[in-house]
């Protein structure tokens, strides 16, 4: 691991680092801010982007750092897939580098180095616990878009590491939709229940009674030009109704999709992770 970039950011520190990654077989880089508190170890936010996103859009953009400093949280932003000329592409935003969709790719050509939910839930996690002074028992997951749609999905599989949830205009039932549809047919292949592994409103559906688990928190705006073709939150919201999921879907007019949308209640957010992780 080594740093290429390093900040003071509100009395923390905020570090852009990269390093080799086995899973992908590139070098990966992703952000993380650690703030000044000192003695024990910090309460880790994962935070996944969305489509045509690196690891410094939310960085940037989203301005949460300082209620992270605020409240004592640590947040890490990944990239969102492997990078390079020896990476497959195509000339589409929705689809190859930047558009991972959180999956570990079994179709050629992106199986050799599209394998981002390993990279997140295995490598980058065991790296983070070792490189930094932050709490395995008190980790949460959000995102944007696709990265809402990854923190979803990798939130329902690991209950028992990420305890608190949360998403900004998530695709939460991409086997549904025209953006998960292409995204797991190229990766996946044509078998629609690995599909369904990866998909939020499926797993949900699936999860047996979750009267008693941490509520979610997701934000839509209803000037996304994405929301009735690509997003469909009512799906996930039936299904959260139908196993007894607390569920905070806040919907607000005139937001779009994009970061300006995120920076305006990323304060929520940090606030709703922090209630359940510091409990």
């Amino acid at each position: 691991m080594k740093v290429l970039a390093e900040h003071r950011v509100f009395d923390g520190s905020l570090s852009f680092c990269a390093h080799d990654s086995s899973r992908t077989g590139t070098e990966m880089r992703y952000s993380i801010f650690l703030p000044a508190a000192a003695g024990d170890k910090l309460p880790l936010l994962w935070w996944l982007s969305g489509l045509t996103c690196t690891e410094e859009n939310f960085t940037i953009k989203a301005g949460a750092y300082r209620a992270a400093a605020q409240y004592g949280l640590a947040i890490i932003a990944p990239d969102t897939s492997p990078r390079g000329d020896a990476v497959p592409d195509v000339d589409a935003y929705d689809l190859g580098q930047g558009a991972g969709f959180y999956v570990d790719a079994t179709e050629p050509p992106w199986d050799n180095h599209f394998r981002m939910y390993s990279y997140i839930t295995d490598e980058l996690q065991s790296l983070v616990i070792k490189e930094y002074p932050v709490d395995s028992l008190a980790q949460g997951i959000a995102g944007h878009s696709m990265g809402g749609h990854g923190a979803l999905t990798i939130g329902l599989r690991h209950p028992d590491r990420y305890r608190s949830l949360s998403a900004f205009a998530p695709i939460v039932a991409p086997c549904q939709v025209p953006w998960g549809q292409q995204a797991f047919t190229a990766y996946l292949g044509d078998d629609s229940a690995k599909w369904q592994e990866h998909d939020a409103t499926s797993l949900m559906a699936a999860a047996g009674d979750r009267s008693t688990a941490s509520p979610i928190l997701v934000d839509q705006g209803l000037a996304d030009v994405f929301l009735e073709e690509q997003l469909r939150p009512e799906l996930f919201a039936a299904a959260c109704e139908s196993v007894g999921q607390a569920l905070e879907l806040r919907c607000h007019e005139n937001y779009d999709h994009s970061y300006f949308f995120v920076s305006s209640f990323i304060d929520d957010h940090i606030a709703h992770h922090t209630a359940i992780l510091r409990n």
